[in-house]
């Protein structure tokens, strides 16, 4: 199979979320310039707050508060004074929900700019809306291959989207971080791989699999599963009888959780030495919830406090991000809060180089040929991978569990990413 069938086997979801969507006929009705009130810009901010990818937007609610402190005075833009209307809303973990919120903003809240974030069952449906309506739209937190290939976009060929961008990691970034991260501990390079039947799911298998071939590892596919079963034996057993040694996942929080139990009491847990997670174990509240269990277990990780980057939007170091959503909420810090402060950072320097951000055309422009600094590292739209994506890093982590049951990540590899500092030595799995 070649690269391009693989990458073009991704999402299915987009054809069905767009029916329903503005046609091409009705666009007529969406002038480029924006509907601005006056000089207030209005951008809506969607998001899962709620459901099984809750986790991911934990922290949007205090990052959100954070710039609209930093905003209350507006900005200036082609010599105006603009201020800033910021519109939240929760897709409940749901991608039909998430289409329907962005045409709700578009449509009755009458923004000028959409950003979302966290999951392609969050950012694939509100950037299909946005395309469908020409409202300029940035997200982050997905693949960025999920997002361009899993919306129809094709190898080789001119990006079929004029108003929707993203910046995010990719299969490439996990391939260059997996390969240096594994090779801190000896295992036998035998990889189970456990996938959903998602858009993430495709495009890790599709792309990741044989990337960690070509660097020299033995892959097994277990196939794909549907997101929320609760019996996984099948694929413990497969993985046992292969005798994996590393065990990657990219699972929907909740569902990891069922599998790690099982795979402690069928005797999975004892064999691997490297558990590699994605898209689950990324939050200390599931690595509480695990207990003992979760002691160990290794991650990607797009932000950490240890960041040694800032976020333009919100006025704050990584890691006064952090101590300051552990003083207002009274949990421990967790990634997506960098990610979701980006995520403003990055929209913030676009309306700023717009010159008019009530001019879709011109905001979407400025999308385009966006650099700007923020709290993952300089995103930088000039330099592909693809037009409207752009890559930001990751790095390697372990988690570590104190005596009081709280966990830490300690950064352990960061080929991926080498402006950021490594603060600890990666460690086989080791169950009890």
């Amino acid at each position: 199979m070649t690269f391009e069938d693989r990458a073009l086997a991704l999402n299915p979801l987009r054809r069905s979320l767009l029916r329903g969507s503005v046609t091409a006929a009705g666009l007529a009705a969406f002038p480029m310039i924006g509907r601005t009130q006056g000089n207030t810009l209005r951008i809506g901010f969607i998001s899962p707050r709620s459901g099984p990818l809750a986790l991911f937007g934990e922290g949007d609610g205090w990052v959100l508060e954070q710039v609209r402190k930093q905003l209350a005075q507006g900005v200036d833009v082609g010599g105006k004074r603009w201020n800033i209307e910021f519109i939240a809303k929760d897709t409940q973990s749901n991608p039909v929900r998430a289409a329907a919120l962005a045409k709700e903003l578009i449509n009755a809240d009458k923004v000028d700019f959409v950003l979302s974030t966290s999951t392609p069952e969050t950012v694939n449906p509100v950037a299909d809306a946005c395309e469908a309506a020409g409202v300029p739209a940035l997200s982050t937190t997905s693949p960025w291959e999920a997002f361009y290939f899993g919306r129809g976009a094709k190898p080789g060929e001119p990006s079929p989207f004029k108003w929707t961008y993203h910046f995010c990691f990719g299969v490439g970034n996990f391939a260059k971080l997996y390969t240096d991260q594994w090779s801190k501990v000896a295992t036998n390079k035998k990889v189970g791989m456990l996938l959903p039947a998602d858009a993430d799911g495709k495009a890790i298998r599709g792309l990741l699999i044989p990337a960690l071939q070509k660097n020299g590892f033995s892959v097994f596919d277990a196939g794909p599963y549907q997101n929320g079963i609760a019996d996984f034996s099948a694929q413990i057993a497969a993985f046992r009888k292969e005798g994996i040694e590393i065990f990657n996942t990219f699972p929907f929080p909740p569902d990891f959780a069922v599998f790690w139990r099982q795979a402690a009491q069928r005797g999975l847990a004892q064999q691997v030495k490297v558990v590699q997670l994605a898209k689950a174990g990324l939050f200390p509240a599931e690595l509480e919830a695990l207990g003992q269990l979760g002691n160990g277990l290794h991650a990607g990780a797009y932000w950490h406090r240890g960041f040694p980057f800032s976020s333009p939007a919100t006025g704050l170091s990584s890691a006064q991000l952090a101590d300051g959503f552990e003083k207002a909420n009274g949990k421990a810090w967790n990634q997506q809060i960098g990610a979701t402060a980006a995520l403003f950072d990055a929209a913030l320097a676009a309306v700023r180089a717009s010159g008019n951000p009530a001019d879709r055309s011109a905001l979407a422009a400025s999308l385009a040929k966006l650099k700007a600094p923020t709290a993952l590292g300089d995103v930088d739209f000039t330099s592909g991978p693809v037009p409207n994506c752009a890559t930001t890093g990751l790095v390697g982590v372990q988690w570590q569990r104190a005596a009081n049951g709280k966990f830490g990540m300690a950064i352990v590899a960061n080929a991926d990413h080498p402006k950021v500092p490594l603060t600890g030595t990666m460690t086989p799995y080791k169950l009890g």
